[in-house]
This record gives structure tokens, sequence and C-alpha cells, in this order.
């Protein structure tokens, strides 16, 4: 039986048809709506929720197909199946290419109909929950979406949010795997470009010869192969914003010709002589010391301090444990999701295990060796024995060399953890279980990242 909540408009201009269609679909589960004219039901559409639709084609005053190309022009996105007894194959492949979902030729039998409804309830189905997944658990948009528990993380969200509506370019630091394009794309999506382009390129990933073109696009003719015209990525992104990662990596013969976009804020296309107007924000990451790299005559001192007008710096995640087992919990959720099935537990020794790892690799190899465990543990709740021998033998390592300082506090932190659980959040019951004052137990909640 179909959900009851579904509701179904049947535009049809014979009265008979609508009726029984209706009798049909009532009987399968559904709620039904009519309208004997499709400008009767883009009407009907405009003013109440309907999760499909069942549109005649050959009707007076405007015909199926009119009705679909004015749904899109009023970006009315509603699942449409097509009826007509004058089919074609040349109609029905026009009418899925105005937007219709399928096509159906009358006379057709009542269990077909349904049949048909239930293929285009399935696809809506996982279409809203692809979106879904991709909403949740996706990469990270604004800085609303970054996960962390950190000051130092903090502080970094509070600076972008600061500088997220500018035009001046941004520097992005840190070592290899600590997220520099998730800071990118939430500069993008936090500021007043976001519903504007957003392109990424790795300056080290494409040649030197033809990364000139990727940025700054060429005419047509301009060298052999270039057989048509072609905009770069400077003004695909215009209005937008460009990541241009491994900033370190760009030669020195395109440096200069970076520098006059970002002064003068126009691209010149390779094998063209007149200049175009672009209004791109640039945002560039680099895992090196560009203030070396200028003292090493690698890198150009005037781009440097043209790009390094605003410079984030991401601390790696061994200087920021506090954010291991939330960015932890996201990755099993999220990697769960991918794979369709359940999120398994994490046990607690499991989060102090990562929590003792030096992680070289940053955040990216944390979310790896993640995937590589839950593709090996199928069980419901991930252990210590379930993670990498790396992991487990370097964790160990790292607890017999940790002073006692950073074991009283490490104590004392998951103390706080374990009575802020007891207490269902409740800071003053907390307190009193803990043996501390209220503002003693606020001081160490915020200076443990706790929040």
């Amino acid at each position: 039986m179909a959900d009851e909540s579904r509701k179904i408009l049947i535009i049809d201009d014979e009265a008979g048809m609508r009726h029984m269609l209706r009798v049909v679909l009532e009987r399968a589960g559904y709620r039904v709506g009519e309208a004997e004219t499709a400008v009767r039901g883009l009407e009907e559409l405009s003013c109440n929720p309907y999760s499909l639709v069942l549109c005649d084609i050959r009707m007076p005053e405007l015909d199926g197909l009119g009705f679909l190309r004015e749904l899109k022009k009023r970006n009315l996105p509603f699942t449409i199946i097509m009826m007509s007894a004058y089919g074609s194959i040349d109609t029905a492949v026009e009418c899925l290419k105005q937007g219709a979902y399928d096509y159906i030729s009358k006379p057709f039998k009542p269990d077909e109909i349904v049949l048909t409804i239930r293929k285009a309830e399935e696809r809506l189905f996982l279409l809203q929950e692809n979106a879904q997944l991709r909403k949740t658990f996706g990469k990270p948009e604004s800085v609303d979406d970054l996960v962390y528990a950190s000051a130092s993380i903090r502080t970094l969200i509070d600076q972008i949010r600061q500088v997220a509506g500018a035009t001046s370019p941004v520097l992005v630091t840190g070592e290899t795997g600590t997220g520099k394009e998730l800071i990118a794309r939430a500069l993008h999506f936090s500021g007043p470009r976001k519903d504007k382009p957003y392109l990424a390129v790795n300056c080290s990933a494409i040649a030197t010869n033809l990364l000139e073109s990727e940025l700054f696009g060429h005419a047509r003719g301009a060298f052999t192969g270039a057989d048509k015209a072609r905009d770069g990525l400077f003004l695909a992104a215009d209005g937008g914003t460009l990541f241009l990662d491994e900033i370190g990596e760009l030669s020195l013969e395109l440096q200069p010709k970076l520098l006059r976009v970002l002064q003068e804020g126009e691209v010149l296309r390779v094998g063209e002589t007149r200049p175009r107007k672009v209004d791109t924000r640039v945002v560039v990451a680099t895992a090196r010391d560009l203030n070396e790299e200028v003292d090493q005559g690698r890198f150009r001192s005037d781009l440097f301090f043209r790009l390094a007008v605003i410079e984030l710096n991401i601390p790696p995640l061994r200087e920021r444990r506090e954010d291991i087992p939330v960015l932890a919990d996201y990755f099993v959720q999220r990697i769960a999701a991918r794979e369709r099935r359940e999120p398994p537990a994490i046990h607690p020794a499991v989060h102090d295990r990562l929590q003792n790892y030096r992680w070289p690799g940053n955040v990216r190899e944390l979310e790896n060796y993640l995937e590589k465990t839950m593709i090996f543990c199928r069980d419901d709740e991930l252990r210590p024995e379930s993670l990498p021998p790396e992991v487990r033998r370097e964790s160990r390592e790292n607890l017999n060399d940790l002073s006692l300082k950073q074991a009283t506090q490490r104590l004392e932190r998951e103390y706080i953890i374990k009575a802020l659980a007891e207490t269902d959040g409740n800071r003053t019951r907390a307190a009193k279980l803990l043996e501390l004052s209220l503002r003693a137990l606020q001081y160490k909640i915020k200076e443990y990242g706790l929040n």
C-alpha cells in the first residue's frame, strides 16, 4: 500500500479519464487532486503540495509539452508522468527532454499506471535520501558545517567569519592533510559569493605549459591543438572563488601573470592581446614555508605579500587532540552512511588510542585509517583491536612517554566527560560529583574544549 501522505494531481480535459484515475489511485492508497486544463494545473501546483503529476499531452489552450515548459520556466520541480492516446516515440522523447520522468500510452491497465507511479516514487525517495546524505555527511560547506571541539579551530572559524565577505586574497597554511581546501570552501560558502562558482585546481598536478591555459584560458589557434577558444578557471569562476592548492609549486614563469590578475583584476588569455576584466576571489594554500621559498628565490616576494594579505593557519591534529574524538565519530557516521550500514558504536578505548597517535598525515590520515578499520570490522562496535597495528603500537608507546602533567590533564578531562554524561550535561550536579566549584568546572570545560 502506498504512503497515504502522497498526493497526486491529475491533469486531463476528459472528465471520464480523471474519474477513472481517481478511483484507481484512491484504491491504491493515494490522495488525488484534479485539474481539467494545464493552466488550472499550474495554478493548483503553485498553491498546494503534490508529490507527483499525471498529465495528458493533448489538451486545449495549453498542451502537455507547453505545461512542461511552463513548469521549467517557473522553477516548479515536480515528478511528471505524461499520458497520451496519440503517442509516438518522438513525442515521448520530447517529453523526457522537457523534464518528464516517464511517458505512458493510453489506454493503460490500472496496474500499469500504479506500477509506473510506484517506480517514480522509489526514484524520488532515492533522490531525497541521497540529497540528505550529501547534506549530512558530504563535504562541509560553510563554517557551520565544520566539525571540531578545540579552542584553536574555534578561533580559526571566528577569523573565517570576519574575512568571508572580503575580496582580498587569502593564504591558507598548514601541514598536509589538515583540511586546507575545507577552509577554502568554508570561506566561499560563508560569504556573499556562495551562490557563484567555486573552482579548485592543484598547481602541482598540471604541467607548467598547460597550467597557464588552464588558469587564464586561450584563443583559438594559440598553440597546437587549440582548435577552439577556451575560458580559463579565472573567467569560469567570475563572481565566485578560485582555490589554488599547492601555490608554492607555481613556476616563476607564471607567478607574474598571477600577480597581474590580483593587482589589475584582469586576465589575458594565451594568444590574445586584449585583457578581460574578472572578479574572482583567490584563495591559495600551501604546506611549504613561503617565507623560506622567497629567501631561496623560488617565490616572488611581491606575489607573496599580495597573497598573504589575509593568512589563516590550520594547526596540526597533534596540537588539537580534543578534535580527534568528534572527528572520529563524524567520519564513522559518514563512512557508514556511504556504505549503507548502521554506524558501529566506538569503544572509549578507541578514542584513547586515537588521541595518543601522532597523526603525521593529520585529518586525512585519521579518515583513511577509520575507513580501513570499518572495511575489515563489520561488528556493532569498534574496539582497540580493530585499529591498524601502527596506531595501536604507537599509542601504547606514547602512553609510556606521557609526562605526569599530561597524564593528570588526561585523567581530569575523562572524569569531567563521565560526570557530565552521568548528569545529562547538568554542570551544577557534575561539579558536585567532581567536588569542584561550578566556576572551576566551567573553566575546565572551556580549557578542554568540551563545550
